[in-house]
């Protein structure tokens, strides 16, 4: 691990900090039916009760708090035990990421017309981390780097 640049994992672990405690602090509000305060914008309640809030049943903010934390478990094990092959994995997830923040942005923008400031905090926080991730997987092809260790390479 000390060969290897700190800036991605340690980027990651705190965009997915930020997301997870968001994420946490939506999804106590669904199963609490504590009322959002929505101090920069006014449509958290129209978004968050909205038919799009749940996916098969399961809160979206349950599952964006999941996802959070499965980076912040790969991380973890990348800054403890140097499992670089999980940067990988994470740069991975982090499309996906994007990619249901971009869906529930234009869900939100488009449909409901309402804007979450919470939801926009989960889905800047996404975006970062995939920005982060694409930066990340750039540099180790421009630089001919792998985080798999010799034996886990196909090459």
């Amino acid at each position: 691990m000390a060969s290897m640049s700190r800036w991605y994992p340690i980027t990651a672990l705190v965009l997915a900090g930020i997301g997870f405690a968001d994420a946490t602090y939506l999804t106590v509000e669904h199963y609490t039916s504590f009322s959002l305060p929505c101090t920069i914008t006014d449509g958290c309640e129209i978004v968050t009760n909205s038919v799009y809030s749940a996916i098969l049943g399961i809160p979206v903010a349950l599952l964006g708090a999941l996802y959070y934390v499965g980076v912040l478990i790969a991380i973890a094990a990348v800054l403890e035990f140097g499992a670089k092959q999980y940067l990988r994995y994470i740069a991975m997830a982090s499309a996906a990421g994007f990619a249901f923040s971009m869906w529930f942005v234009y869900v939100q923008l488009f449909i409901l017309h309402a804007i979450c400031q919470y939801c926009m905090v989960s889905a800047l926080t996404s975006t970062l981390l995939f920005a982060a991730s694409m930066k990340y997987l750039y540099d180790l092809r421009t630089s001919g780097s792998s985080p798999l260790p010799p034996e886990a390479r196909s090459e």
